[in-house]
């Protein structure tokens, strides 16, 4: 594997481990989306990645060398490790050529006009930070840290500062350009529709420890508890024999007739199609259809076995109980 975690701790109050035991592994050229809520320790993951954190133990290795072990630390300049944060930390009074040249080893000098072409700033080169659009800001810091050929490339919550409108233009952009210098890559996120359609796989952190570690079709379609389902899209919490099911709202058909019958409450208009919200028996649940239903309605809704999700009756309490 290209990158290796094993075992991997790191606590500030050694009674309360942010990062517990923290194993996976990623393979040369992957984009993987490590994905959890604010305050979960995603951030201090990459610092430790970085070398700008030190672990309490474990083991990280990046392309057969080992950073970071209990006989040894990398510094952070020598890891070959790129970092993209959210706030595009490019110097202002440096024009777009100087940020990417600053304190750059000779030998990556050849790999300017390169990157630069590639990430559509060639005619950028002499503008300053404040005449760029945050997207070609983005794509400043992603070319100066390509630039250095990274081993992996660290990007903590990049799009969050971009407006809707761009965002997911930006993310394709950024996408194709990883995957065309097949560089390894770790996004840090907590919108988990930030991940989706760029990831080669998402991890899902929380209480410390990894939950799901999958390709996104498999983590949405097989959630390993009820926390990777809720996270990673819309669930509907339902009962039937005594059991308490989820399913996903868009898994949920009008039919002519069935076993099922739901008394909508509410029409919303939420683009492109209709939440329908209501009650089926006691549990209120919604879909999405391509009209509008008039409200008190009654009709029949039906769904395919294979659609529902069990998990473990203990799993909605487990995240909110002490750890």
């Amino acid at each position: 594997m290209y990158l290796n975690i094993e075992n991997l701790v790191k606590y500030y109050n050694e009674e309360n481990s942010l990062i517990k035991d923290l194993n996976f592994n990623i393979n040369k050229g992957e984009f993987v989306s490590f994905v959890g809520e604010s305050g979960s320790g995603k951030t201090t993951f990459l610092k430790c990645l970085a070398g700008l954190e030190k672990i309490n133990s474990g083991k990280i290795t990046l392309n057969t060398r080992v950073l970071n072990d209990e006989n040894t630390f990398i510094k952070p300049n020598l890891r070959k490790i790129g970092f993209i944060f959210q706030d595009y930390p490019l110097f202002p009074h440096l024009s777009v050529l100087e940020n990417l040249k600053i304190n750059l080893d000779v030998k990556y000098e050849a790999n300017v006009d390169y990157y630069t072409e590639l990430t559509g700033l060639s005619n950028f080169l002499n503008r300053y930070p404040h005449e760029l659009s945050g997207g070609e800001q983005q794509r400043v810091c992603i070319a100066r840290a390509l630039i250095r050929e990274p081993d992996l490339l660290l990007m903590d919550e990049p799009f969050s500062n971009l407006d809707s409108s761009i965002k997911s233009k930006i993310q394709n952009e950024v996408y194709k350009i990883l995957k065309k210098t097949n560089t390894t890559t770790i996004l840090v996120t907590h919108d988990i529709k930030d991940t989706f359609d760029i990831s080669d796989k998402i991890l899902v952190f929380k209480a410390g420890i990894v939950q799901q570690f999958d390709q996104p079709e498999q983590m949405y379609c097989n959630p390993v508890n009820c926390y990777c389902a809720k996270i990673l899209g819309d669930l509907n919490k339902i009962h039937i024999d005594e059991k308490e099911l989820y399913i996903r709202p868009e898994k949920i058909k009008i039919v002519n007739k069935s076993e099922y019958k739901f008394k909508v409450d509410k029409t919303s208009f939420v683009g492109k199609e209709y939440k329908i919200t209501g009650k089926l028996n006691k549990d209120e649940i919604y879909f999405f259809n391509s009209n509008p239903i008039n409200d008190s309605k009654e009709l029949f809704i039906d769904f395919n076995k294979s659609d529902l999700l069990e998990f473990d009756k203990r799993c909605s309490n487990f995240f909110t109980e002490p750890i």
